[in-house]
């Protein structure tokens, strides 16, 4: 199991200010903030892995085509709960990549909805259910 991944942004502000909304619909509670850095974990007391964020100290534009963080999927429980996400997501001004759906591609049932943030990564809402 993955213990903790950690993501440079160029706007640490920005970034919390972004996250504390979208992380609780993902099914994660704050777990630490301070000034040079701040993380998620699952919440409840759930076993997963944790989110830290960092400020970048290098300048530098990210792309999910080169090498390195491609995206960051999140499973959640329902299928209503990928669309809860995605249209925060939209509110917040996140360029929505693909709208909820199943994705035959995967091994089913593969529900989910993709977007990037402020910065251009990539993240996924994923239900492997067929609940609403």
């Amino acid at each position: 199991m993955i213990g903790h991944i950690g993501i440079n942004v160029p706007d640490l502000a920005a970034a919390k200010a972004y996250y504390d909304q979208v992380m609780p619909l993902l099914g994660f509670e704050e777990f630490l903030s301070s000034h040079d850095q701040f993380a998620y974990r699952p919440a409840g007391g759930k076993p997963g892995t944790y989110l830290f964020f960092y400020p970048a100290l290098e300048e530098s534009g990210f792309s999910r085509h080169r090498t390195g963080l491609q995206h960051v999927a999140f499973m959640v429980g329902s299928r209503s709960a990928v669309r809860q996400v995605r249209d925060l997501a939209e509110k917040l001004g996140s360029e929505i990549v693909h709208e909820p759906r199943e994705f035959p591609e995967y091994p089913p049932p593969y529900y989910a909805a993709f977007w990037l943030d402020p910065f251009g990564f990539m993240i996924e809402a994923v239900c492997h259910h067929d609940r609403d």
